[in-house]
């Protein structure tokens, strides 16, 4: 029969490929080879071959279909121009805070300078304030540290969007050893990195009411 006889040829033609690529079979050549086997059997067909037959039409529409969509999802723009311009715009927002930060902190130092002349209640309201600006200036840390992380989940999309072209293209084959997002994120060094999350969202932080508890179970 023309599907027996069709099956090893199909088999010679799938070893065929995997040497010549020293690797996995293109997507491509997967369908071509789907549609070979369709044509081989189109002559000698019985009710089981008719159902499998429409199971492999479906399968080359799939195929072409999940290609035709990646291609339009434009992956190698994600990786060669949207991420990277991300990353500039992330960069160009550090070195803003930073220079507001430098800025914020010299005024500061001028009012605390006025506050030590001026004396009396006017200085020690001027001494407050300055005080709640210093407190105030840790923003660029919380800034840098949640765009850390934007940076990281970049990395890991940009990894992702790599190994997508490179799995569609057969260069690559999918499998359970991937990257997750730990691998990564760069190393802290820190010795207490391990306790150190970076900044809450405000949904998600404690509130005082929280935090008196915390203090009254201490008691």
């Amino acid at each position: 029969m023309h599907a027996q006889t069709a099956l090893p040829s199909l088999m010679n033609t799938i070893e065929e490929l995997r040497e010549a690529s020293s690797g996995p079979v293109a997507i491509d050549d997967v369908a071509g080879i789907v549609t070979s086997l369709m044509t081989s059997i189109q002559g000698d067909l019985t009710s089981v071959d008719l159902r499998a037959h429409e199971e492999l039409e479906d399968l080359v529409r799939y195929i072409h279909n999940a290609r035709t969509e990646i291609a339009a999802i434009r992956p190698d723009s994600i990786r060669d121009e949207e991420i990277p311009t991300a990353h500039s715009e992330l960069d160009a927002v550090i070195a803003a805070t930073a220079e507001a930060t430098d800025v914020f902190l010299d005024v500061a130092e001028q009012l605390e300078t006025m506050a030590d002349n001026i004396g009396g209640d006017d200085g020690e309201k001027l001494h407050e304030m300055t005080t709640r600006m210093y407190e105030a200036s840790n923003f660029q840390d919380i800034t840098g540290q949640r765009i850390t992380k934007v940076v990281s989940t970049l990395g890991f999309i940009e990894a992702k969007v790599e190994r997508l072209s490179r799995i569609i293209d057969g260069k690559e084959v999918a499998d359970e050893d991937a990257l997750s997002m730990e691998d990564l994120m760069p190393a802290d060094e820190r010795p207490d990195s391990d306790l150190l999350h970076g900044p809450a969202m405000p949904e998600q932080a404690n509130n005082q009411d929280d935090i008196d508890a915390l203090l009254a179970s201490f008691d």
